[in-house]
């Protein structure tokens, strides 16, 4: 069995567990997939990977937006900025692997390397 065939089985696997279709396809993850990477769905992955992906990924998205938006024209030092970023981006990256790691184990999702489809 191919990726896209196991991601295709974990996807229905986990619309039958009645999760929804947001939340385990979220945008972040097709995006990562359409740039060639194996990206599985976020409930099959570990807390690491997940924190580290989006907590880089919403670092940098939010401290791009602020520094257009704000840090630039109010004088904020560069390293002011990166470190609140980071702040922000560690957050958001322990919220969310969070909630996907203790979604996974209260609907029985077991981790990529050992779901095996139709077993």
């Amino acid at each position: 069995m191919n990726f896209d065939e196991k991601v295709t089985a974990a996807n229905a696997l986990l619309a039958a567990k009645g999760i929804p279709h947001q939340l385990y396809a979220p945008t972040l993850v097709k995006l990562l997939r359409r740039l060639g990477l194996k990206v599985p769905p976020p409930h099959f992955a570990g807390f690491l990977g997940t924190f580290l992906v989006t907590a880089v990924f919403f670092g940098v998205l939010w401290g791009v937006i602020m520094w257009f938006a704000w840090w630039s024209e109010h004088g904020t030092p560069v390293l002011t900025a990166i470190g609140i970023s980071a702040a922000i981006g560690a957050a958001l990256g322990v919220i969310f692997a969070g909630y996907y790691r203790t979604s996974a184990s209260k609907h029985g999702i077991p981790s990529w390397d050992q779901y095996q489809p139709g077993a």
